[in-house]
């Protein structure tokens, strides 16, 4: 077990022991991980640990400056065109809120135990977020289903997002955002488990979703048990994805790990990627542009990455695909048997 600064317990995911038995060389690879003495908590991130908590009841579930709130877009509302913070009580919220103004952080009371639990506003998420910007902190979001498909913790539509410490569980999608090129989303230290779905003839859904947005960063951030799509999907032409772990070994019909579809530029590096055996396709970890070239590719860089892909399968599998036809930046990278370093496509 982990402690937080305020004791809040977490416990480490298992992907670890899942990828050391799929072969030795993923034997290998973790051992010489765990002989690392800054990369391991980086790239393996914490999750939050599941409590049994009682549904809400009682006192107020959310306050903000002392003020006590019993529906969360009555708090949203109260801050109004101005700054503030939304503290979220521990237990189970079947509640959402729409933003449409201001800055907003909401914060949960004892991170990983104030939980919204599948109830969205306008068909879109738990959160839907089109204000001066927002933070989260510590929350879980889960169990998120819309007739479209795409029902998720978090619908970003404007503005910057900054996602720390927070899970999303079992749903749809985690985030999903609209356009906005001169905003940026930052996911830190958050946990993505059981998202995504290809089904019902409707487009697919992803763990993690943006449209154009100007930058997009993730980092110590794990990724795992897909349902379907991507793990991470972005539009954004400016991208710094490191020190995550990508953990498909318990993925379903899943798709690429980190999805590039129109381009971009920035880093990918330090990240810990295993393929899983249940794939939808199972053609690339890394894909650049394999939708359009909508953004500039020349100069990605991708170094400093570990990745495995399950053996005995007699599939070909290629760690970054690319569509863009730009000269990449590709450093040294630890590729397990079975994988092909580069291919343009």
């Amino acid at each position: 077990m982990v402690t937080s600064k305020k004791g809040t317990a977490f416990r480490l995911t298992s992907f670890a022991n899942d990828w050391a038995r799929e072969s030795r060389y993923g034997r290998r690879m973790f051992k010489a991980l765990l002989c690392r003495p800054l990369l391991p908590l980086l790239a393996l991130p914490l999750l939050l640990a599941p409590v049994p908590l009682p549904a809400q009841t009682g006192a107020a579930p959310y306050s903000v400056d002392g003020r006590s709130f019993g529906r969360l877009q009555d708090a949203v509302d109260a801050i109004g065109e101005g700054e503030g913070t939304i503290r979220v009580a521990p237990g189970y919220h079947r509640d959402c809120a729409v933003q449409t103004a201001g800055r907003i952080a909401f914060i949960a009371v004892e991170p990983g135990r104030a939980i919204f639990d599948g109830v969205t506003c306008e068909g879109k998420a738990a959160l839907v977020l089109r204000g001066a910007g927002a933070r989260i902190d510590g929350i879980v979001f889960q169990n998120m289903r819309v007739p479209d498909g795409n029902g998720a913790g978090i619908r970003l539509e404007q503005s910057n997002l900054d996602v720390v410490n927070s899970l999303f569980r079992n749903s749809e999608e985690g985030i999903l955002t609209a356009d906005d090129p001169a905003a940026t989303l930052t996911i830190d230290r958050s946990t993505f488990s059981r998202l995504g779905r290809c089904d019902r003839g409707l487009s697919c859904a992803h763990s993690v979703y943006t449209g154009v947005y100007g930058r997009v960063v993730v980092t110590r951030t794990r990724f795992e048990k897909g349902s379907g799509g991507h793990y991470l999907k972005t539009r954004s032409p400016r991208v710094e994805i490191r020190d995550n772990s990508f953990d498909d070994t318990q993925g379903t019909a899943t798709n690429y790990l980190i999805d590039l579809p129109a381009g971009s530029t920035g880093r990918i590096a330090n990240n810990l990627m295993i393929q899983g055996r249940d794939k939808e396709n199972y053609g690339a970890l890394i894909a650049i542009a394999a939708e359009a070239r909508d953004n500039p590719s020349r100069g990605l860089v991708i170094e400093g990455n570990r990745a495995s892909v399950p053996q005995g399968t007699g599939r070909k599998t290629i760690f970054v695909a690319d569509w863009s036809g730009e000269a990449l930046a590709i450093g040294p990278n630890e590729l397990g048997p079975g994988l092909t370093r580069f291919e343009k496509i």
